[in-house]
């Protein structure tokens, strides 16, 4: 397959490493320019490229991996020329403290992160590999039916991209739940049980249930506080997401 990969940190890059090594061709982007990915490039084999050309070059699945804080300052014709057929990825997660600032809309819980992600690309996307480490993401992926392999959920408004996404990652090596909708995908954010906590699937499926599908005030504030309290200890220990 051709993959477009938008944003060349720590996802984008493991991305990189793991679809070169299944033997699909990924042309990678990141802010600087492709003359910048060379090292990238020699360790994944990804191809450098521009934003524009990730976006025209990735005819099966293009990923936007970039902090949410960026999104508005990509070129607002991005995906002008793009097929609707492609899904789009979106790995976001909202930082406030660290890196992003805040966002009223994220804020007051009137949209999901990849909601308000949708909303600027003007294009409906795919959530997933938003929780789950980098370094997981590259080399904890185990074959269909090893116990205990960790369960990633995909959720979009868009039933056949969300098809296709699942079976990506499950070539990746995780099982891949149905997450639900664009409005469900606030299960899957920071501050919340799915995130960051590689579990399985039943655990996974035991915690969207619980969850329910209608985020309530009490859940909204209480990821916001949860994830409040994880970026004071990063920042505590001197980890900087810019």
């Amino acid at each position: 397959m051709n993959i477009g990969i938008i944003g060349a940190g720590h996802i984008g890059s493991a991305l990189a490493v793991r679809l070169t090594d299944l033997g699909h061709s990924v042309y990678i982007a990141n802010s600087r320019g492709p003359e910048t990915l060379q090292d990238l490039a020699q360790k994944t084999g990804a191809t450098p490229v521009t934003a524009e050309e990730a976006a025209r070059r990735g005819s099966d699945f293009i990923v936007v991996t970039i902090p949410l804080e960026k999104i508005p300052d990509l070129p607002k014709n991005l995906f002008e020329g793009v097929p609707a057929g492609v899904p789009i990825i979106d790995t976001s997660n909202y930082y406030p403290l660290l890196r992003d600032g805040q966002i009223p809309e994220l804020e007051t819980g009137d949209l999901t992160e990849s909601g308000w992600v949708q909303q600027h690309l003007g294009r409906p996307v795919v959530k997933v590999f938003n929780n789950i480490f980098a370094e997981h993401l590259e080399k904890n992926g185990k074959p269909a039916g090893t116990p205990g392999r960790i369960a990633l959920p995909v959720a979009s408004d868009d039933a056949a991209a969300k098809q296709k996404v699942m079976q990506l990652v499950e070539e990746l090596g995780f099982d891949a739940l149905d997450g639900g909708t664009m409005r469900e995908s606030w299960r899957q954010q920071p501050g919340g049980p799915i995130y960051c906590n590689d579990l399985p699937a039943d655990q996974v499926r035991e915690h969207l249930a619980r969850l329910g599908s209608e985020r309530t005030e009490a859940q909204h504030q209480e990821f916001l506080a949860n994830q409040a309290k994880q970026e004071q200890a990063m920042q505590a220990q001197g980890i900087k997401l810019k």
